[in-house]
């Protein structure tokens, strides 16, 4: 008990330091800046996070890199043009149309109608009519008593 006492009371001076993070940049200009630029920029690592929000290392990175070009005076722009230079249009949350990007952009449709045609397809061929079986006057017998030990059995 004691011991933990003793563990307990050695992590107060480091809770006394913990505080809410700072921004990393000292302008708070160049940071809303950076953030603006960052929340249309897609995470490499997460992929489905924004640059802004993503707590990846490569994001960290990629946000003081956005940084020291905001400081160096470069555009909005020209930043984003460095980046989809150096990572390609994956970057980008909205990427341009193009040729290499046309299946990013048209790819959910065509599966979306491939599946519509396979679904109405399935439910078409399943609807058709079945000609009906002929049974054999055995066969009919069978089926009757079945037909009726059923219905004995229900009662």
């Amino acid at each position: 008990m004691k011991r933990i006492l003793i563990l307990l009371l050695s992590l107060v001076p480091v809770m006394v330091f913990a505080g809410e993070a700072k921004d990393m940049a000292q302008d708070p200009v160049v940071e809303k800046r950076m953030i603006g630029l960052a929340e249309n920029l897609r995470c490499l690592v997460c992929q489905n996070e924004s640059l802004a929000s993503s707590h990846a290392e490569l994001a960290e990175d990629l946000r003081r890199e956005v940084r020291e070009q905001i400081k160096k005076g470069m555009s909005d722009k020209e930043i984003v043009d460095y980046l989809v230079s150096r990572y390609g249009d994956f970057v980008l949350y909205d990427p341009p149309m193009k040729t290499s990007t046309a299946l990013l952009w048209f790819g959910p449709f065509l599966l979306f109608l491939m599946g519509g045609a396979f679904l109405f397809y399935q439910l078409r061929k399943r609807n058709q009519v079945m000609p009906e079986a002929e049974l054999s006057p055995e066969a009919q017998k069978r089926a009757a008593a079945l037909l009726n030990n059923d219905i004995d059995n229900k009662a």
